[in-house]
C-alpha cells in the first residue's frame, strides 16, 4: 500500500543512497512525456525537501526543455534487490549550468565526470513509497564506462560542438537553454 510523507526521512535518504539506477520523469504542457534512466553517483539528497542530480551529456536534453516550461519532475527509486520498494519524490525542478551562480557550491557534491554538462535542483514536495513487489530481482555487476570513454575521447571542443547539435532542443523543438543565447 502506498504511503505519503512531506519530506525525505533518514530511512528514505538511506534507501535512496544504496540505488544504483533512478528514473526522473519529466513533462511540458504538450508533447511527449520524457522517462529517463540515470546512475553514475549522480544523485544526492541534500535536505529532506531537497535532492540535486547531475547531468551529463547524451543524445539528448528531454528534462532541461521540459523544465524550462513546466518545472515539475518525479524521481524514482527501484529496489532491485533485498525488501521490494518503490520511492518516488515529486517536486518542482531548476535547472543549473556552469555559468550560474549556484554551480560552484553545488558541482561539490559530486565526482569530476565527463561530458557534464548541467545539474537539476529538485524542491521535493511531496515523498511515496509503495511495496514494489511487481520489481523483478537483478544482480549489479558494476557501472557502465561507455559514455565517460566516450565523452572523454570526444575532447572539450568536440563535445560543446556535439551539445550544441543534440542538446538545444527536446524531440518536440523546445528549447533547453544550456547555452546562453
Amino acid at each position: 500500500m502506498a504511503k505519503q510523507f512531506a519530506q525525505i526521512s533518514e530511512q528514505h535518504r538511506s534507501f535512496i543512497e544504496q540505488q544504483k539506477i533512478f528514473f526522473v520523469g519529466t513533462a511540458a504542457a504538450a508533447g511527449r512525456v520524457n522517462v529517463s534512466p540515470k546512475g553514475m553517483d549522480a544523485l544526492r539528497v541534500l535536505s529532506p525537501n531537497r535532492v540535486v542530480w547531475l547531468s551529463v551529456t547524451g543524445s539528448g536534453n528531454e528534462s532541461a526543455a521540459h523544465i524550462a516550461e513546466v518545472n515539475r519532475m518525479t524521481v524514482m527509486f527501484c529496489a532491485f534487490e533485498n525488501a521490494p520498494t518503490i520511492l518516488r519524490l515529486y517536486g518542482g525542478a531548476n535547472v543549473v549550468h556552469p555559468r550560474d551562480d549556484d554551480w560552484a557550491e553545488l558541482i561539490e557534491h559530486f565526482p569530476p565526470l565527463p561530458g557534464t554538462r548541467q545539474l537539476f535542483d529538485l524542491s521535493v514536495d511531496l515523498v511515496q513509497t509503495s511495496c514494489g513487489m511487481g520489481v523483478p530481482l537483478y544482480d549489479y555487476k558494476g557501472d557502465r564506462e561507455a559514455l565517460n570513454k566516450w565523452a572523454e575521447s570526444k575532447g572539450p571542443e568536440a563535445l560543446e560542438t556535439y551539445q550544441r547539435k543534440k542538446n538545444q532542443v527536446s524531440i518536440d523543438g523546445l528549447p533547453t537553454h544550456l547555452f546562453a543565447e
